[in-house]
């Protein structure tokens, strides 16, 4: 393995960052690195999601854009009869994301690449779709996102999704074209968690 440098400081940047949080009422542990989102704690926009959201024992969930993996890892922790796919277009995050769910014990939960939902099966459907929206990915590839997921989830299934206050709007006109409904659960000071359902056919 190459040398980079001798430089303390920048060694240290190089190691891992750790975080250890309860999340759906569960103990987790992460390991991050710089250049993902959040890493030196779960954001308050992930935090505000997992307020807000019901995760049943046998769920069958996607974290679609899951970085090192707090949504969906808290939600396989949650569903013990159930699985998780999380999904990202960063190779890194996919890799940190599988390193802590072996970390934490988590055999119901895999992370892989996949540009929006391109590379996600349509078996088995999902009853449950979880994001941390960021804002600048653009409107084109969350309309993909969106109309992928539906043909992937369950009729019942909830997408629930956080997303900053200046996305509120885009959200609702979204949610309600695509799913034919909407509902703001939570909207605080910077974030606003909003959830579409698959309707039957």
């Amino acid at each position: 393995m190459p040398v980079y440098d001798t430089n303390p400081h920048l060694k240290k940047l190089r190691q891992d960052l750790h975080i250890n949080a309860d999340l759906l009422g569960h103990p987790l542990k992460f390991a991050t690195t710089w250049g993902l989102f959040s890493p030196r704690a779960i954001d308050e926009g992930s935090l505000m999601l997992l307020e807000h959201l019901d995760v049943a024992e046998d769920e069958i969930a996607l974290d679609f854009g899951c970085g090192y993996g707090p949504l969906g890892l808290a939600i396989a922790k949650a569903a013990p009869k159930g699985s998780v796919q999380l999904i990202d277009k960063d190779f890194v995050a996919i890799d940190y994301a599988n390193k802590n769910a072996q970390a934490n014990g988590l055999n119901n939960a895999r992370a892989y690449l996949s540009n929006a939902l391109m590379d996600v099966p349509l078996e088995p459907q999902f009853s449950l779709v979880v994001s941390n929206l960021p804002a600048k990915t653009g409107n084109e590839l969350y309309t993909l996102a969106f109309n992928d997921a539906k043909q992937r989830m369950q009729p019942g299934a909830k997408f629930v999704v956080v997303t900053i206050n200046g996305l509120r709007s885009y959200m609702k006109r979204s949610f309600t074209e695509i799913f034919g409904n909407y509902k703001k659960l939570k909207q605080g000071k910077t974030y606003t968690v909003s959830v579409a359902e698959r309707l039957a056919d």
